[in-house]
C-alpha cells in the first residue's frame, strides 16, 4: 500500500513538472482574471467548502479549465486519487470520482 501512494504521488509530480511553467501560470492567470470580472468564485471560497467536506483525505490541490469554468480538485485517500469538479460560478459540486 505504501508503494502504491509512494508511486501516485510520484506519477503525479512528474505530470506536475512535465507541464511548462507557463501553462501552469496560465491557468492561474485565467482563474484570478474570471474571479476578479466576477465570472467565477474565488478558489479560496471553492475549497472553503469542499475540502472540509473531504474528512480523512489529503488535499493535493486544484485545477481550473477557463473555457467551462469549472474548477478541479485533486485528493487522495491511501492509494485512491479523487477529482472533485466544481462549478465556478456556483460553487456546486458537479462531479466526483
Amino acid at each position: 500500500m505504501n508503494r502504491t501512494l509512494f508511486l501516485s504521488l510520484a506519477m503525479l509530480a512528474a505530470i506536475t513538472a512535465s507541464l511548462p511553467a507557463d501553462a501552469r501560470r496560465g491557468e492561474q492567470d485565467d482563474a484570478r482574471e474570471d474571479m476578479q470580472q466576477g465570472k467565477v468564485k474565488s478558489l479560496r471560497e471553492i475549497e472553503g467548502n469542499v475540502v472540509p467536506r473531504m474528512r480523512g483525505m489529503q488535499y493535493l490541490g486544484p485545477e481550473y479549465d477557463p473555457s467551462a469554468q469549472v474548477y478541479r480538485l485533486k485528493f487522495i485517500n491511501k492509494d485512491r486519487v479523487i477529482f472533485v469538479d466544481v462549478d465556478g460560478k456556483t460553487g456546486g459540486v458537479l462531479r466526483q470520482r
